[in-house]
């Protein structure tokens, strides 16, 4: 799979939502950090993964994600994620994710308890 991934972001201080279409392997994951700690850089503390346009994510992606959660620990920022296809969601609780990260069924839900 050579599918490169498109990163778009809505800004919405303190927190900002990071869409992603395509395939998460280790370039896919490498944008999306770039953008992750470009938006720690501007005091974003709460960061929401929308995985909507994602339907496959390998194992370095996994890792870098990894190393997002751990960055945002050290800031005590918080991570999250919203529409996960239910393999992706089964992945992330099997590699332990989701202790780290809460899963949010949709966008509108995780905007809601992220937001309060």
């Amino acid at each position: 799979m050579t599918e490169m991934l498109k990163v778009t972001v809505d800004r919405r201080h303190p927190m900002a939502v990071i869409y992603t279409e395509g395939y998460i392997n280790n370039q896919g994951g490498e944008e999306i950090a770039r953008v992750a700690y470009d938006l720690i850089d501007d005091d974003h503390k709460v960061l929401l993964l929308n995985l909507q346009g994602t339907k496959i994510v390998n194992s370095i992606g996994i890792s870098i994600l990894i190393e997002i959660i751990e960055k945002m620990l050290e800031i005590d920022g918080r991570l999250a994620f919203c529409n996960l296809t239910p393999t992706i969601e089964k992945t992330f609780h099997i590699m332990g994710l989701a202790q780290y990260a809460k899963i949010y069924p949709d966008e509108g839900v995780a905007i809601g308890e992220l937001s309060g």
